[in-house]
């Protein structure tokens, strides 16, 4: 078995722009630590955040000890692996495992100090407007500040918040806003909640090994399912690794969504407009974050074109040079390449663009 490929990558023929990396601010953990403390903690919250701040492992220390730093340490390992610029968001959970007043002012304060590394380094970092949607009306008011004020142009929303789905009525104020503002909506893993979890958790399968996408590739779906694509037609949605496996559930989500419809058997499955995959080609974007793989990539290309597939590496989740040089290794022409790491992040998430 071969060592990995720990090498600097090399200048290449385009910008490495990474799609989904993280960032917590230390008072964050302060609010966590509280919340860890309390009688009843969510189980999900008290395996993923819980493991993390508590963990002596070497990786729970990486993770920790990059989350909280927007200068010398993320730069030096963004150089070290080659990476040219970072779109910074919220790690998840967020702001949404929080009390709603808590979430509300925190979601600011977060903002702020993103936006203020943003500042420090403008040609190294991008940031997502992290909103709560605890409070929709509050959530719409946050991503106009975050555009206006701010200047970011996306949003991050991880997945759940205390076990409801953005399909709910009740939300789609946030999704009026982003559509007004051409926010893209970063809808990124969280642990399956409280309702969902036990059996993932009884084989340790509840993090990013699989419950991660089962659960917001089911939100995603249920965004599909409930019209949130035929109410807000030039709404954009992104999902991070390789698009929780729905490209390649396309063709089968198409014909059983169609049958499901046919036989009334759910009254909350109605008709849509389009097929299920029509959205995905047309509302969504997909990163390869957390999945260095030719194979899954090519595919997803294939299922929603070339144009909305992007590189992200997951950091500080996930870590690794030799995936770098994996993927700029990849047998995909010049131009596709450079889509794929470079002129479509410049595109959806409004970053001018750089020449060499």
């Amino acid at each position: 078995m071969s060592l990995p490929n720990t090498q600097r990558p090399g200048k290449a023929p385009y910008l490495r722009i990474a799609t989904e990396e993280a960032f917590c601010p230390s008072e964050m953990l302060d609010i966590y630590r509280n919340i860890l403390a309390q009688p009843h903690v969510d189980p999900g919250f008290q395996s993923l955040m819980g493991f993390y701040m508590s963990s002596p492992s070497e990786r729970a220390k990486h993770i920790m000890r990059c989350l909280t730093d927007l200068d010398q340490v993320r730069l030096g390992h963004m150089d070290d692996a080659g990476i040219d610029m970072q779109i910074i968001a919220l790690t998840s959970p967020g702001v949404q495992c929080m009390d709603t007043a808590t979430a509300v002012s925190f979601a600011k304060f977060a903002n702020d100090e993103l936006a203020e590394g943003v500042r420090r380094h403008p040609t190294r970092f991008a940031g997502m407007i992290a909103i709560a949607p605890q409070d929709p009306a509050a959530a719409a008011q946050e991503i106009e500040r975050g555009v206006n004020k701010l200047g970011m142009n996306s949003v991050i929303i991880n997945s759940h918040t205390h076990g409801e789905y953005l399909s709910d009525l009740k939300f789609w104020e946030i999704f009026e806003a982003a559509q007004a503002h051409d926010t893209p909506i970063y809808l990124h893993p969280n642990t399956p909640p409280a309702n969902m979890i036990q059996p993932f958790l009884e084989s340790g399968l509840d993090g990013a090994v699989y419950g991660f996408g089962v659960e917001t590739g089911l939100h995603a779906l249920k965004l599909i399912t409930s019209g949130v694509f035929d109410r807000f037609p030039k709404l954009q949605v992104i999902l991070g690794h390789m698009g929780e496996a729905l490209p390649f559930w396309a063709y089968r989500l198409d014909y059983m969504h169609a049958a499901t419809v046919r036989s009334n058997r759910y009254e909350s499955v109605k008709p849509l407009k389009r097929k299920p995959s029509d959205y995905l080609r047309d509302n969504f974007h997909i990163t390869c974050s957390g999945m260095a793989w030719h194979k899954a990539i090519a595919f997803t290309q294939d299922v929603v074109g070339e144009g909305r597939v992007l590189y992200a590496m997951d950091y500080p989740y996930q870590y690794a040079i030799d995936e770098v040089h994996a993927l700029d290794g990849m047998d995909m022409n010049p131009a596709a390449k450079k889509k794929f790491y470079q002129s479509n992040a410049e595109a959806l998430f409004k970053i001018p663009a750089r020449t060499l």
